[in-house]
């Protein structure tokens, strides 16, 4: 049975919805803090393995000039280093150093923190749930053009 066109608008709105709050959220969390929501958001792909600049700028949605910014002020910080590619050596491939790792982990866990705190009022089977649903969603998501065209999509937990 196909979702009636009402009911994918919402599910568009509700989208649009949850992300701008978990954008504002996570602005408001990380003032003052060493690396902003761009860096971290490159920082977690960074996280799931070594990979071409290039890729992670199609993966992140972003120019490859834009993605060199945030990069060369990841390695500044100690977080990530580049090396040529191997097989192509114009191309350089990006991975974590262990602080990058330490980061990314101190990162995570204070997301989930901050996630849990916000979710007091919720019982352990509606986040469940709600997990499922979310997983669900981004699985389907995922076979857009825009998702085939940025490459596959892992998830990599640090904690």
């Amino acid at each position: 049975m196909a979702v009636e066109p009402d009911t994918a608008a919402d599910l568009v709105y509700r989208i649009f919805d949850l992300q701008r709050v978990v954008k504002c959220i996570a602005a408001a969390s990380l003032r003052g803090k060493d690396t902003g929501v761009a860096l971290q958001g490159v920082l977690r792909f960074v996280g799931e393995g070594e990979s071409r600049a290039t890729h992670l700028a199609e993966r992140l949605g972003v120019s490859a000039p834009v993605l060199s910014r945030h990069i060369a002020d990841l390695e500044d910080q100690g977080y990530v280093i580049r090396r040529p590619d191997p097989d192509d050596g114009r191309a350089q491939l990006v991975a974590l150093t262990q602080p990058g790792v330490d980061k990314l982990r101190q990162i995570e866990e204070q997301r989930a923190a901050k996630l849990q705190e916000y979710l007091q009022d919720w019982s352990q089977e509606d986040a469940e749930a709600t997990a499922r649903t979310l997983k669900k969603l981004s699985e389907s998501l995922k076979h857009s053009a825009r998702a085939k065209a940025a490459g596959p999509i892992t998830t990599t937990h640090t904690s």
